[in-house]
């Protein structure tokens, strides 16, 4: 039986949860969107949680380090850290191994959603649509972007940017429905760059969109449940549901309502919905914009979302992140999905013991993995197991260590690999699809990660030298030297 608590009502509900826990801080005096926020929660990351409660220019508070720790990202999924939520996770890997028992589990991962919508479970967690969700309680025609507080995080972005978008879409051609988060810079009150790569969902709607010559409907919703906001940054394989995901995560179906303006399914319990457009011919240059990597990313063009209506429950709360240089709050998000996924990578790759994503690799740069290694190469092929799951096909480094080694600990995995490589015999290049913001390969999307097998060596491999066993004191001298400890004056 798996074990599930109580989800969050809405993102207020969380909010009032993180109050109660003396992990939030209001802020009364007024503040300005344009760079004044995010130099205050930059100061303060790793902080507590802060609601601004009077931003020039709009009526709304605004809420913004909500998931910037450990223990507050683990809290918004409903849990005390995130190895109980992956525990979980990984419970439900049992489980579908046994009531799929003729399945092997990789065959099941490509079958979703069909094989998983058969299970109890999924159906018990399927989305739950309701007629008079509380993001419809106030229905606006008139305002526009203008009259949210919209941050303007650093000061070459170009212009203000919605920084925690949950974009809802559906493929014309399948009705499959996705909800992803994609920055979205203002252009004017009612219009918005939608910022979605090649590589995503959105973005192959949007093409089939453009080859029927059809507007494709988009509704945005901006501040939902902690976990629903979780599940759309989530590396979900292709036809999962976020928000079937979402009700996994908080052992209780999300709640879904239809959009005013077209069939689009919306998080229920969002503080505000955009509901607009995209016209598959309209393109206009977004950005720069001051990402997750630390540094600006390049000005291109992308489509262009047209505001038609906001709606929005009574008093709503505005939610934004600020991204940059890290540490920054989206790194908790990345650490989450570090965790909540290396269940179903074990599972499709058993040789993995622990992975690690460092904070410094900001996503898509750097994983650390450890493994049992039984036969020459082994480590190689781990790598390329990586390379092709998913958006980890962006990884640019990816470091193998044996099993003994502390992937969480930097400082061991820096000492095993600058004393265990060979360059020429233990870097792997490989040649594939890279993110959109990377900015250091000759073309975009594209360019040569590269794999370090800092595994101990042998014959089999060409090393015929011994390898050295590192240095390890003798066991009963250590317990000896431990019950004298305070002999000695310490």
């Amino acid at each position: 039986m798996l074990y599930f608590r109580m989800a969050y009502r809405d993102l207020q509900d969380f909010i009032d949860v993180l109050e109660q826990k003396s992990l939030l801080k209001r802020i009364s005096i007024e503040v300005s969107p344009k760079w004044e926020i995010t130099e205050i929660a930059t100061r303060v990351q790793q902080g507590p949680a802060l609601l601004f409660e009077h931003v020039q220019g709009s009526p709304y508070p605004l809420l913004i380090n909500a998931f910037g720790s450990e223990q507050r990202m683990a809290a918004a999924l409903g849990a005390h850290t995130l190895e109980e939520k992956a525990s979980e996770i990984e419970a439900l890997m049992v489980w579908l191994w046994t009531q799929t028992r003729s399945l092997k589990l990789f065959d099941l991962v490509k079958a979703v959603p069909s094989a998983l919508a058969k299970l109890p479970l999924a159906r018990a967690l399927m989305p739950k649509k309701i007629t008079k969700p509380l993001c419809q309680e106030i229905i606006d025609d008139e305002s526009g972007f203008e009259s949210l507080p919209i941050l303007t995080c650093w000061p070459q972005d170009g212009g203000p940017f919605l920084t925690l978008p949950l974009v809802c879409t559906e493929d014309p051609e399948t009705n499959a429905r996705n909800v992803g988060m994609y920055r979205m810079q203002i252009y004017d009150n009612k219009t918005a760059g939608m910022h979605w790569h090649i590589h995503k969902d959105g973005a192959a709607y949007f093409e089939k969109y453009k080859m029927r010559g059809e507007r494709m409907p988009v509704a945005v919703a901006l501040g939902c449940d902690p976990a629903v906001t979780y599940a759309s940054t989530a590396p979900l394989p292709p036809g999962i549901w976020e928000m079937l995901f979402a009700g996994f995560l908080r052992g209780k179906p999300a709640e879904v309502s239809q959009a005013t303006l077209s069939s689009l399914l919306i998080p229920a319990d969002a503080e505000f919905i955009l509901e607009g457009y995209v016209d598959p011919q309209e393109l206009r240059l977004e950005g720069p914009f001051g990402d997750h990597t630390g540094f600006y990313s390049l000005p291109d063009y992308y489509p262009v979302f047209h505001l038609q209506r906001i709606t929005h429950r009574k008093n709503p709360v505005y939610p934004a992140t600020v991204v940059g240089i890290p540490p920054k709050e989206d790194c908790w998000l990345a650490k989450a999905t570090e965790r909540l996924f290396l269940p179903l990578l074990k599972q499709l790759c058993p040789e993995i013991v622990d992975l690690n994503m460092p904070i410094e690799g900001v996503f898509h740069n750097c994983v650390i993995v450890s493994i049992r290694k039984r036969f020459p190469g082994h480590a190689r092929k781990v790598m390329h197991f990586l390379w092709g799951m998913g958006q980890m096909m962006y990884t640019k480094l990816i470091i193998v260590v044996d099993s003994t080694v502390a992937v969480h600990n930097l400082s061991e995995v820096a000492w095993y690999t600058f004393n265990n490589i060979d360059a020429r015999r233990d870097f792997e290049f490989s040649d594939g699809p890279l993110d959109a913001l990377d900015h250091a390969s000759p073309l975009p999307h594209y360019g040569t990660r590269i794999g370090i097998d800092a595994t101990r060596k042998g014959p089999a491999e060409g090393h015929t030298r011994p390898w050295p066993d590192p240095l390890t004191m003798d066991s009963a001298m250590i317990e000896y030297v431990q019950k004298r400890w305070k002999d000695y004056g310490f």
